[in-house]
């Protein structure tokens, strides 16, 4: 169980947001209902979470969901990666490589060099401290657009901000494992 629990009355518009969030995930999400506390909060978070790239030219889903799975490992949170992990082989994503976004992943063959550095810099983005190397950023910048960089930057860095929201409410994995 989380830290806290919702409140037992969610105002009406907050709870629009939440049936609509879990229509889509087809789970109850505890996430949102907790952030109900601070409707600001809610709110915000579920403006982000509706503005979540899902494809866009050369950043397609399964690069999107490389990036989402790699934060969530790096930065071991068991709901994220609960999440982000969900029916990954419906993205291409196979077995070898889903396991290889926890460790090493230069030994699989199947992953392309863009894919490759959106790991490595999905893996940066979500390091504490923060450093990012010159060497590192400028294959990076090669490799992508501006556009792609902003996008590969900011999935990774949503996932960072759920993940530390989520643990430090201390909400369980949802399931979607299941």
């Amino acid at each position: 169980m989380s830290f806290i629990n919702p409140p037992k009355k969610i105002p009406f518009l907050l709870r629009i947001g939440i049936w609509v969030s879990e229509q889509v995930v087809k789970k109850p999400m505890l996430p949102p209902r907790i952030l109900s506390w601070y409707p600001k909060a809610a709110i915000g978070a579920g403006v982000l979470e509706a503005l979540v790239a899902h494809k866009d030219g050369r950043m397609d889903k399964r690069m999107l969901k490389l990036i989402r799975m790699t934060a969530s490992h790096a930065v071991a949170c068991p709901f994220c990666v609960d999440m982000n992990s969900h029916e990954y082989r419906s993205y291409g994503i196979t077995d070898v490589e889903a396991e290889a976004l926890r460790g090493d992943i230069e030994n699989v063959d199947t992953f392309t060099e863009r894919e490759k550095l959106a790991i490595a810099y999905a893996r940066l983005i979500s390091a504490t401290p923060l450093k990012f190397h010159s060497d590192v950023v400028e294959k990076v910048k090669a490799a992508f657009t501006e556009r792609e960089f902003v996008i590969l930057v900011s999935t990774a860095a949503q996932v960072n901000f759920w993940a530390r929201l989520i643990q430090g409410l201390g909400i369980p994995p949802a399931g979607f494992g299941e």
